[in-house]
């Protein structure tokens, strides 16, 4: 298994709503690994979809047994406030334009440039992943900078180097956890572990086994 630490630098302001609070609409502290993969260009799905909806399943399930993208966890991350403001068009099905032309605004709580995150990419055969990426609603461009690890397969307890999205864990692995509220899927961090995993330094490891799981 080759095994690679990647470390992401904003070079924009990122965000994507984790939560809703009236008009304000807050970016958390984590990159989700489903999108962290479609980022990294291991998972494509196409520009138009009729139901406007993501179809994680068949876009990440064909990249089981191949390659695994963990989460990512801040390692340095200021948070920024931006407001902004749009007027809402009503179009007649005549296209006749509206009487009245509504203002609406809001505030996005941002993770500001330079903020740094780390992840993991597991992978059955080499593999190279691209120097810089798009991240969240804005398109941010984000530094990557890669490190392959030498790793040795171990068995017992252990902390996970990073968070876990629990749907991919196998059964049995995870034995205490802090939750993270996020969509499409909540993920757990601060993970005590149990069983097979690859050993990192300073008692941490990942997992052995991780893929891509939908429930159904």
């Amino acid at each position: 298994m080759h095994i690679y630490l990647c470390r992401l630098i904003l070079h924009e302001p990122l965000f994507y709503a984790t939560r809703e609070l009236g008009r304000l609409y807050e970016t958390g502290r984590y990159l989700h690994n489903y999108a962290l993969t479609y980022a990294f260009g291991l998972a494509i799905s196409p520009w138009f979809h009729r139901e406007q909806a993501p179809r994680y399943a068949e876009d990440l399930l064909p990249l089981r047994d191949r390659i695994y993208v963990t989460p990512a966890a801040p390692e340095r991350a200021g948070f920024q406030l931006a407001t902004f403001k749009y007027g809402e068009e009503i179009l007649h099905v005549e296209m006749r334009q509206a009487e009245r032309n509504t203002p609406s605004f809001g505030r996005a709580k941002e993770i500001a440039p330079e903020s740094s995150f780390r992840c993991y990419v597991l992978s059955a055969a080499p593999l190279t992943l691209p120097r810089w990426v798009r991240l969240g609603k804005w398109h941010s461009k984000t530094l990557v900078e890669v490190a392959e690890l030498e790793v040795a397969e171990r068995n017992g307890d252990y902390s996970a180097a990073c968070p876990l999205n629990p749907l991919d864990v196998p059964p049995g692995v995870l034995r205490a956890f802090d939750i993270i509220s996020m969509p499409p899927a909540s993920l757990v961090a601060n993970a005590r572990c149990v069983g097979p995993h690859y050993a990192l330094p300073g008692g941490q490891g990942l997992p052995v086994g991780m893929a891509y799981t939908f429930p159904g």
